[in-house]
């Protein structure tokens, strides 16, 4: 999970907020609040200032109710970053996905859904998502994901690892060209200050021999902007697995996998 957290008991509430079992507190006066709106505030507060901005006395005080009031709702931060999450992952598949398409544009969409996603909540970069956050919103996209591959000649491990390495490719992107930015914000350095500063020692030792295959790319080389980048990788990895189908139908599952031998 996203917490570090040792309590058992974590998990069962964290798994009956995500699914509605904890909707309303079973004392107090009438609920005036909702997991909807207080997973949005934080969604908010931290799309705006970043994840170490988030606690639960903030989000109290951009709902205007107090501290406790919210601790009727969700037990504490851990469970409430769970809400988060999950409430950014409904951004995929939305009403454009398309519908009984093949693999390759399913994953394709997948793909910029996810990319949108990251850019849109840069905080989820940050968060431990070893252990997914199994939620309603979550489980649609990884559904809609499935779906794409339903009838192809793959195993269910193949099937999964096809979204592994698509949802690892972008995340990776978006990492990158998150930090990016973040750096600038952080340093008060921007891009071009930063590469003029290092032009004239690079400039040297290129000029030394001792990188030639550096020295020998064009100018323009780094000239390409993050997301064309991403584009030309997503295509070529859909390329790639494109080539794993059309081979699917021989080996066995483990030579398939690269277990074999």
């Amino acid at each position: 999970m996203t917490s570090e957290n040792s309590d058992r008991g974590y998990l069962r509430r964290s798994l009956d907020l995500l699914w509605g079992q904890g909707e309303r507190p079973s004392r107090g006066p009438r609920p005036g609040l909702t997991l909807e709106r207080i997973a949005a505030a934080g969604v908010a507060i931290t799309d705006g200032e970043g994840i170490d901005a988030l606690s639960m006395r903030r989000v109290a005080a951009e709902l205007g109710v107090g501290t406790m009031s919210l601790y009727r709702y969700v037990p504490g931060k851990a469970e409430l970053l769970e809400l988060m999450i999950d409430r950014a992952y409904r951004m995929m598949p939305g009403d454009d996905a398309p519908r009984d398409a093949d693999w390759r544009t399913v994953l394709g969409y997948v793909a910029h859904g996810n990319w949108r996603m990251y850019l849109a909540h840069p905080w989820l970069l940050q968060t431990n998502l070893a252990r997914p956050v199994l939620g309603p919103g979550a489980m649609a996209g990884f559904d809609y994901a499935v779906s794409g591959l339903a009838g192809l000649p793959l195993t269910d491990q193949e099937r999964l690892g096809f979204i592994a390495a698509v949802d690892g490719y972008v995340a990776g992107c978006a990492r990158a060209h998150v930090h990016a930015a973040l750096a600038a914000r952080q340093t008060g350095i921007s891009d071009e200050e930063f590469w003029t500063a290092h032009g004239p020692l690079l400039e040297k030792a290129m000029l030394s021999g001792a990188y030639p295959h550096a020295a020998a790319l064009s100018e323009d080389t780094f000239a390409v902007p993050g997301e064309r980048l991403f584009e030309f990788g997503l295509e070529r990895l859909l390329d790639g697995l494109a080539s794993f189908i059309a081979a699917a139908d021989g080996g066995t599952t483990t030579e398939r996998l690269g277990g074999g031998g």
